[in-house]
């Protein structure tokens, strides 16, 4: 007997673009479709059940888009004849919030408002049951109808994707991350893999995971140091800071390359703009200047934040509603807007004549590391706009920024926006082998370490320049959530590695 190939055509699967796997249309698609009566197959997760006289209600959602799709059930003896039969009813009584299910019926013309089409459902399949109250070593499904604390939402990390909140948060973390590709690649940027393993600290913080395969347990009886010759790799390695040199190394070959991959640091800083694990989006551009790299990182967030009001127009409508009223048009405006330019020295002098009146908690001097209250000031009452602050002291940024003539000051710029302050960092990198060496000396490091990365230097050099830009915070940015641990998956946080 011949069976049916998983690759024919399903009920339910017509209008798929490309697909020849027997799944049926997502409720995004069949939310689309015309309500002619044509037999469709919903799959996914009860969001409410409500009964009214001899009919009853599945609102189904698939998390392919913000909205669910309401399912009605005539119960046997209703008003309308050949109501569902027993079987599906007793099932139906067992069907409650959370529970994942299949139904199948017709895509009909809705009564309710707000919806153009619903399921007139003949058949339903209950796949996984999720009690609303606690059973023998089952306790009671957490997300019932009712609005949770994002706090509680942390402790169930595994389940708050279910949720309207973190689900249009995923669909935009998977928008925003294809924009970035398309944008680069669009540009002749070749994406590289930078490695997760290092022996070379980005930054020069010394803010980084160890790993290592040696005996910490054993190494801590005997009192000994640590003989790193031993180790896996022969000598002491970590997590990744940044992948900018190693993107140096290829840009310096392939002219336009870009990372975009996991990063890690070790700061023990508990609040609601750091993460211990985070992605990050580094371009490094060969033969590009400072002004350049200027005009590709304005450029790069014009054309992400018109991309999300494009493509995400109906979770950003949910985040404007439920989480920050305005920034759909906040990001409207940057998007539309030319980006203001600013010295640092012109941005402290700006903080400093506002003195007491602004209220700062940080008091601004030359030479200071501009905080968030100083970032935001001069985004929205200096600039009342997005601004690209450049020449800071070298003292308080990294070793790689080109210096500038005056030997105070270096070739680096932070792009600040309203509402977050600082999204992009970014310079130009010193090209010049005697000046990039002192450097290193100066701050205690041993070129040794960086003999590879001298050597673009040595051969072949040419001016580059490059930024970074922690891809959570353009979600935070985008969507106006709080906390920075809500914008991805399963936040990593000094005592924070559940999941």
């Amino acid at each position: 007997m011949l069976m049916p190939s998983p690759l024919d055509p399903q009920p339910g699967c017509e209008g798929s673009p490309n697909l020849r796997f027997a799944l049926p249309l997502l409720i995004k698609e069949l939310l689309h479709l015309p309500a002619d009566s044509r037999e469709v197959t919903v799959q996914g997760w009860v969001r409410t059940k409500r009964e009214l006289k001899n009919l009853s209600f599945l609102e189904v959602n698939d998390g392919s888009c913000m909205a669910g799709i309401q399912c009605t059930f005539e119960l046997p003896g209703g008003v309308v004849p050949g109501g569902i039969n027993a079987e599906t009813s007793r099932v139906l009584s067992a069907v409650s919030t959370g529970a994942s299910v299949v139904v199948r019926g017709k895509l009909v013309p809705s009564p309710a408002a707000g919806q153009a089409a619903e399921v007139a459902a003949s058949a339903l399949t209950l796949l996984g049951e999720a009690p609303a109250e606690s059973m023998p070593g089952i306790p009671a499904y957490p997300l019932q109808k009712k609005r949770h604390s994002l706090e509680f939402l942390r402790e169930i990390a595994h389940l708050r994707a279910r949720t309207n909140t973190f689900g249009a948060i995923a669909r935009i973390r998977s928008r925003m991350a294809f924009g970035i590709h398309e944008f680069f690649q669009a540009r002749g940027y070749q994406y590289i893999h930078t490695p997760i393993i290092t022996s070379s600290d980005a930054e020069g913080a010394g803010a980084m995971f160890q790993v290592t395969t040696l005996d910490l347990a054993a190494l801590a009886k005997s009192g000994g140091a640590p003989d790193y010759s031993k180790d896996f790799f022969g000598k002491r390695a970590a997590l990744t800071v940044s992948g900018q040199l190693e993107a140096e190394t290829y840009a310096t070959a392939l002219s336009r390359v870009y990372t975009f991959g996991p990063t890690f640091r070790a700061e023990n800083s508990n609040t609601a703009r750091h993460l211990a694990e985070f992605w990050m989006i580094e371009p490094e551009t060969a033969f590009a200047r400072l002004e350049d790299n200027m005009v590709l990182a304005e450029d790069f967030l014009k054309f992400i934040f018109s991309k999300a009001l494009d493509e995400c127009a109906e979770d950003l409508s949910f985040f404007d509603s439920h989480i920050e009223k305005g920034i759909v048009e906040n990001l409207r405006q940057v998007a539309e807007s030319k980006f203001s330019h600013m010295t640092y020295t012109d941005g402290i002098r700006e903080l400093e004549k506002a003195g007491s009146k602004a209220g700062f908690a940080f008091k601004p001097f030359w030479g200071c590391d501009l905080q968030s209250e100083h970032e935001k000031y001069l985004t929205e009452t200096v600039v009342k706009g997005p601004v690209i602050v450049t020449g800071y002291p070298k003292e308080i940024k990294a070793f790689y920024m080109k210096q500038n003539d005056d030997g105070k000051t270096v070739r680096a710029m932070d792009v600040l926006v309203p509402r977050l302050g600082e999204i992009i960092g970014g310079s130009e990198r010193e090209d010049n082998l005697d000046r990039l060496e002192k450097r290193i000396t100066e701050l205690g490091m041993n070129p040794a370490d960086y003999s590879w990365y001298l050597d673009l230097r040595r051969y072949g050099t040419v001016p580059h320049s490059g930024f970074g830009l922690g891809f959570e915070r353009i979600i935070q940015y985008v969507t106006g959530m709080a906390n920075i641990r809500d914008v991805i998956p399963y936040p990593r946080a000094a005592g924070q590695a559940e999941f």
